[in-house]
């Protein structure tokens, strides 16, 4: 398997790669082939999903070269488990879901090293890693980045999650429930909440009200 690039989380997704139109048959069919020992088809979905869950770990996390070992995790775990997916429609919906855990699992392994961890300015960068306008996507530039970063590592876990899923990953409230195990009532009063927060810590940037 190889080594996701630290760079992948600034390029543009939906791109059309040398396997897009393979990819674009059945992921059904890709899931089989990998299940019967395909290492080639395993190679596809990881093409197809490396950045975006590199992206959403990274959103996560804070880390760049821990996203990058964490998205790595996920598609070890993901080769190992694939057994166990029961709906092989629901493809993407699963590997976020292991994505989620291992970003978790990190966390709280940082929690437990350190009861205060602080966020260093140089560290944490938002990156985008979509290329379709989300509201994140269009306040970036250069000043904002950091101020845009750390106002999104501030909101507690689980804000967090759902802002990143639904927000910059731009997944549906039922994918979110699916993923996140949160009911949709849940979903909707944290991402409320979080883009409260999220405004009033980069509003001032913004030229904007607290």
């Amino acid at each position: 398997m190889k080594r996701l690039a630290a760079n992948t989380m600034s390029v543009e997704l939906g791109q059309p790669g040398a396997h897009a139109g393979a990819l674009m048959n059945s992921m059904e069919e890709l899931v089989a082939r990998v299940r019967s020992g395909d290492e080639e088809a395993f190679r596809l979905i990881f093409e197809r999903y490396s950045r975006p869950l590199l992206g959403f770990i990274f959103d996560m996390v804070g880390d760049r070269h821990t996203a990058e070992d964490l998205a790595q995790e996920t598609f070890v775990r993901a080769f190992r488990g694939l057994s166990s997916l029961r709906d092989e429609t629901k493809l993407s919906t699963w590997l976020f879901q292991i994505a989620k855990n291992v970003a978790r699992e990190s966390l709280r392994s940082r929690r437990r090293d350190s009861a205060n961890v602080e966020i260093d300015d140089e560290e944490v960068f938002f990156e985008p890693h979509d290329h379709r306008p989300t509201p994140a996507g269009q306040l970036l530039d250069k000043e904002l980045n950091g101020v845009i970063g750390k106002a999104l590592m501030r909101l507690d876990e689980d804000k967090r999650l759902v802002f990143t899923l639904k927000v910059l990953q731009q997944r549906s409230y039922e994918e979110i429930a699916e993923i996140t195990g949160f009911s949709v009532g849940k979903l909707k009063t944290d991402l409320h909440r979080a883009r409260a927060e999220m405004r009033r810590r980069i509003g001032p940037y913004l030229g904007g009200e607290q």
